[in-house]
């Protein structure tokens, strides 16, 4: 019987300007077979450096980092590594914090104050795809997005037009092209030449990421 090989453990980026506190982390993750700390930085410039370096699957981010923001570091590295996987780990507990590290892309968001099982919880559910947010903020997150309404739409896309950000609601909101053409009364190439314009100013490859970032921005519930 031809033994089922092991899938390669997740290659892992470590991300605050604390030295104690990384390597403590790097001892917690490198205790899971299906994680290997690759890298380590101490700040936003670093981590993207070290992410080109490294090509990590998941990046463990904080915010608050000497210079440019843990958010800049999180979408400069998303926008070159658009398979890597972020997970914020911080002390700020801020409503703003969480909605731009959700608009940022990151896929989780725990304090510092979570434990050994949790971030290893959390890491495993960010590597296969899931999102987690630690029990202090998950149940204000659904809140949160939900009353992001145009306003912050236009204020998470200023690149697009408003044309683009009412095709960009309706693809949220689960319609096709033809439906979408038929809602605003336009053809289908007009549609098609718009939802091209928005994919390359969010620099995302297909629908599915750009649904993703406009629902995290609030949008698709027409």
């Amino acid at each position: 019987m031809t033994a089922v090989a092991e899938p390669p453990p997740w290659r892992v980026l470590l991300v605050d300007d604390h030295p104690l506190f990384r390597e403590g982390l790097a001892a917690a993750v490198n205790l899971d077979d299906a994680f290997a700390v690759v890298g380590q930085a101490a700040c936003a410039d670093g981590a993207v450096a070290e992410a080109v370096r490294t090509g990590p699957d998941l990046v463990v981010m904080d915010l608050g980092l000497p210079g440019r923001s843990g958010l800049e570091a999180t979408r400069r590295i998303l926008c070159d590594h658009s398979g890597t996987r972020v997970l914020v780990m911080t002390m700020s507990e801020d409503d703003d914090s969480l909605l731009a590290a959700v608009r940022a892309g990151a896929r989780g968001y725990l304090l510092k104050g979570a434990g050994r099982d949790e971030i290893l919880r959390a890491l495993h559910t960010v590597a296969r795809g899931g999102a987690v947010f630690g029990p202090q903020v998950a149940e204000r997150l659904g809140a949160l997005l939900g009353a992001s309404g145009s306003a912050s739409a236009k204020e998470a896309f200023p690149t697009l037009t408003a044309r683009e950000r009412e095709v960009l609601d309706l693809l949220a909101a689960g319609l096709g092209y033809r439906q979408i053409a038929q809602r605003l009364v336009v053809t289908d190439k007009t549609v098609r030449n718009h939802v091209g314009s928005i994919f390359a100013k969010l620099q995302v490859h297909d629908r599915a990421q750009a649904i993703v970032r406009a629902r995290q921005a609030g949008l698709g519930g027409a």
